[in-house]
């Protein structure tokens, strides 16, 4: 087996170093699935080779969301009469990028670590494999090695990385990918964003806002293709009243970074034939990767770099240890995904432990990930916000069900109107018409983040029709949308 560990012998194992359960991967998910089963009773030990609260804390939401609050905030100010004038100017981009770090916690994980000592967890620093059965070798910085055995449960939870294109000579161009465009010290001067999905769109919102000129570039139809056609319009729309440039059907075919300058020259392919744009920066966010290429999987005979399938527990398929819990298994890749899917599995891991049987005997279903099926959320920070949780109008008809989409305006709700001068928006709900509840919700609007909450309890509770038209919205809220929808439905 590929590892540091060629003979048994060589490693010296102590009774200290044995665990109920072990957790590879110090990330929101690890960090659940530490606290859930240390709640029950269980030892733990969880193994980080970076730093503790992981992609989330350091590289991704919390970053990304803080460059967006103040962009989408000027945005909605300057829809309100009275204020509009008041915030024409620029945004302080030194002051967004210091909100910025004060938000990563300048990439200092001190508190993360003091959580973790708070619930009586281990931690190891270094890279962890797994090591055979219930076992994880930890080389840590220092060149120190351990052998970690659990009793009952290994957690992967390593998360994803973003995934570069194959293009010749590229990682010497140094490229963004998501970390960078999270972490950048200076606002670039031009930017070119290849891919068009969540991380493609924030960003370009947030750089653009910040005063680079950004070029967008798009392989396919359009913005947003997971969720309905419509969201990636309005936000593509917004992007390009914005200044951003958009091309769709267009492709990077080579990327060169000029010595003494910096700068880039991007040749692309699209409608128009051949070009070259120049750049100061380049973002690729272009799909995400397992990190699961050097985690020891060849030691239990499963294929390195691969996506771990598992059962509604988060348990791995042919296996009574090994859980794969957020993105590693590919059933949701968010870290609130993330986060329900380590509850559900701490909970699981916990009751094995005990000898409670789990999945065939629960109705409660707390060891069953079911949410994780037809019922995840999602919101995009972009100016207009777009949100959604279960099927689009496409994903429900092609299941076959006999179903039916409800569209409304969202102009025309009064507190849209009162949000914003010159709201513009629009929600959808998907009807499954033989049962009578919802599949799925989308809202595209300032302000709608907010809203999908109530869609994912009327999609995750299967609220019949009939009891949602009791549920009364506040006037005047855009929330009224729901009695909107619902009046369109009835007719």
């Amino acid at each position: 087996m590929a590892s540091e560990y060629t003979d048994h012998q060589t490693v010296r194992m102590t009774e200290a170093e044995e665990y109920d359960v072990v957790v590879l991967g110090a990330g929101p998910v690890g960090e659940n699935v530490a606290d859930r089963v240390r709640a029950a009773g269980l030892s733990c030990a969880v193994v980080e080779s970076e730093l503790v609260g992981g992609e989330c804390s350091y590289w991704a939401c919390m970053p990304s969301k803080a460059l967006l609050r103040p962009v989408v905030a000027r945005a909605e100010a300057r829809r309100v009469p009275g204020l509009r004038q008041s915030v024409q100017g620029p945004l302080d981009a030194e002051a967004v990028l210091a909100h910025r770090d004060d938000y990563t916690s300048h990439w200092k994980d001190d508190g993360q670590v003091e959580w973790l000592d708070g619930i009586g967890v281990h931690l190891y620093r270094g890279h962890g494999r797994l090591y055979g059965t219930r076992k994880v070798s930890v080389t840590s910085p220092e060149g120190e090695h351990h052998v970690l055995t659990a009793r009952h449960a290994v957690a992967v939870c390593t998360g994803s990385r973003a995934q570069l294109p194959d293009l010749p000579g590229l990682a010497d161009v140094n490229p963004w990918t998501s970390r960078e465009a999270t972490s950048a010290k200076e606002v670039p001067g031009r930017l070119v964003v290849v891919g068009g999905g969540v991380v493609a769109v924030e960003m370009a919102t947030a750089w653009q806002a910040l005063g680079s000129r950004v070029a967008v570039l798009v392989r396919g139809e359009g913005l947003l293709p997971k969720m309905e056609p419509f969201a990636g319009e309005l936000v593509a729309d917004a992007l390009c009243e914005a200044g951003a440039e958009l091309r769709t059907h267009t492709s990077v075919t080579d990327v060169v970074r000029h010595t003494g300058t910096g700068a880039l020259t991007v040749s692309v392919r699209g409608p128009e034939g051949d070009e070259r744009l120049e750049a100061d920066e380049i973002l690729f966010a272009t799909g995400r990767a397992p990190r699961t290429d050097d985690i020891g999987l060849d030691t239990i005979g499963l294929d390195p770099g691969s996506w771990l399938p598992v059962d509604d527990s988060c348990r791995v398929e042919g296996s009574d240890w090994l859980y794969a819990v957020g993105d590693v298994n590919h059933r949701a890749l968010l870290t609130h995904q993330g986060k329900y899917q380590a509850r559900i599995s701490g909970a699981a891991i916990a009751a094995r432990a005990a000898g409670v049987p789990v999945l065939e005997s629960d109705p409660w279903g707390a060891h069953a990930a079911t949410a994780d099926h037809a019922a995840v959320p999602q919101v995009v920070f972009t100016d207009p916000e777009a949100a959604s949780v279960g099927l689009t109008l496409a994903e429900a008809e092609a299941t076959g069900r006999r179903v039916r989409a409800v569209d409304y305006d969202m102009s025309g709700v009064a507190g849209a109107g009162l949000y914003a001068d010159g709201y513009r928006g629009r929600a959808r709900m998907v009807v499954d018409e033989d049962r009578r509840v919802l599949l799925g919700v989308t809202f595209v609007g300032p302000g709608v983040g907010e809203l999908i909450h109530s869609a994912t309890v009327a999609v995750a509770g299967e609220v019949p029709l009939e009891r949602l038209w009791h549920a009364v919205p506040s006037y005047p809220t855009i929330s009224e949308v729901w009695l909107r929808l619902l009046e369109t439905y009835r007719g």
